[in-house]
């Protein structure tokens, strides 16, 4: 697998238009809402199907930004050179297995019964 620089650098660029959209999205509903910050804001939030996904998304995003940020500064450094198809092997695999720790986090979070649910 040779992904070029190029495509790293689009991914990069990408990654962080989206990053800019979530990270606002997470801060005014996680830490701007309205009275005091409180743990049953976020389980309410997160019984909602739609917000998992803008999570998975956000987590998405973040993986992307950060591998491709790393790579890129890894590879930069002459040395490093030769072991160029094994950094990417294993962003790829860094990626995956995060990817389904974070997406199976997300998924199987589930509210507490007395926990005060909006439908």
């Amino acid at each position: 697998m040779r992904i070029s620089p190029i495509r790293i650098f689009q991914m990069q660029r990408m990654s962080a238009i989206a990053l800019l959209v979530f990270m606002t999205i997470h801060m005014v509903v996680v830490h701007y809402p309205p009275g005091h910050i409180d743990f049953s804001l976020i389980i309410v939030r997160m019984a909602q199907p739609i917000w998992k996904v803008i999570d998975i998304l956000f987590l998405a995003s973040v993986l992307i930004h950060a591998l491709t940020g790393m790579y890129m500064v890894l590879t930069d450094v002459q040395q490093i050179g030769r072991y160029r198809q094994a950094l990417e092997w294993a962003a790829v695999i860094i990626f995956i297995l995060a990817f389904i720790y974070g997406t199976q986090t997300i998924l199987a979070f589930q509210p507490p019964a007395t926990a005060n649910v909006i439908p």
